[in-house]
């Protein structure tokens, strides 16, 4: 029970506080895929606690076979008196339909976006084969559209898209800046990082870390895309193709460039860039690590302490005791 009890605690203080704490524009601005990967980590270990606490409720009564050799059937009764709770069979049913409805969820909602998402790549790839036409110079398709946008399908066989109207509106340096953010989210998998946040936040509506995390990893990913872009085309180049794209809309399970938070990019990007120290960066990736690694090292625990144990627990054989000495 005390294993459980940690855990369940440790999802929930992180729960509670990593919003306040990831949420804060300013450091995540400076490192965006620091704070990508700071919002994966706290939301799989949060998921990781519940499940592992319900499994270390089951464990006390997993059944074993009376085939199992003697130092294995002594093994997992040591284990059993390790993860030993109060309350017996309905704790560990308790434990394992926790268990089974977190991971179920989390795994139902996790593919049902990804196939949800690959199909409507799937769809509108078929209609950009009728109509778009190639620009092999460019390395994009181009739709006809009197709407500016440029966004890209990522994926296998992705491609990025560009309407005649942001052929226009944009000049060849702007263009190069919006196809190079472009090629970002699909270097950097972006759809696949959204494809989980997304995934998690429908999975558990009620809780507003998740809810939190979808929208903050939905900014967070442009911000990494525009760091790209402006490594090789300068951020004026990129804040002018922005402005110019603002308001254009993008196809569903795409990556636009003219995506949310246009204002506030553009803002940033006009701004002093004060990217936050390597050592720095390097130090915030591993702590996100160790929170992940937490509940794995906290459920392990009692099984690393059963592998000590000099004894085992095994129960009175009656057959055995009634049995005269001789």
């Amino acid at each position: 029970m005390r294993i459980a009890v940690l855990l369940l605690g440790y999802a929930t203080v992180l729960a509670v506080l990593a919003p306040m704490l990831l949420a804060r524009p300013g450091w995540t601005a400076r490192a965006p895929k620091l704070g990508i990967w700071a919002w994966q980590a706290v939301t799989a270990t949060v998921i990781a606690s519940v499940a592992l606490a319900g499994l270390a409720l089951a464990v006390p009564t997993v059944p074993v076979s009376g085939s199992l050799a003697e130092m294995l059937h002594a093994c997992v009764m040591a284990l059993r008196a390790q993860y030993a709770v109060p309350g017996g069979a309905a704790a560990a049913a308790s434990g394992t339909a926790l268990a089974v409805a977190v991971a179920g969820r989390t795994g139902w909602c996790l593919g049902a976006a990804v196939w949800r998402a690959r199909r409507e790549r799937v769809r509108h790839a078929a209609v950009l084969a009728m109509v778009g036409r190639a620009r092999p110079d460019l390395g994009v398709t181009v739709l006809d559209d009197d709407r500016p946008a440029a966004y890209c399908l990522p994926g296998h066989g992705h491609r990025i898209v560009l309407t005649t109207a942001a052929l226009a509106a944009l000049d060849p340096r702007e263009l190069g800046a919006v196809i190079a953010h472009e090629r970002a989210h699909i270097r950097q998998r972006h759809h696949l990082v959204l494809a989980y946040v997304e995934a998690m936040e429908r999975a558990f509506p009620g809780l507003p870390l998740f809810r939190l995390a979808a929208q903050e990893t939905r900014r967070l990913v442009e911000l990494a895309a525009d760091d790209a872009a402006t490594a090789r085309t300068g951020s004026l180049t990129l804040a002018g193709a922005l402005v110019g794209l603002a308001g254009a809309g993008a196809p569903a399970a795409s990556l636009a460039a003219s995506g949310g938070h246009v204002a506030g990019r553009v803002h940033r990007l006009l701004g002093p860039r004060r990217p936050v120290r390597r050592a720095v960066a390097w130090g915030g990736a591993l702590t996100a690590g160790v929170l992940l690694a937490v509940p794995f090292v906290l459920a392990a625990q009692p099984a690393v302490a059963a592998t000590g144990m000099s004894t085992c627990p095994l129960p009175d054989d009656p057959v055995a005791a009634a049995e005269p000495v001789v």
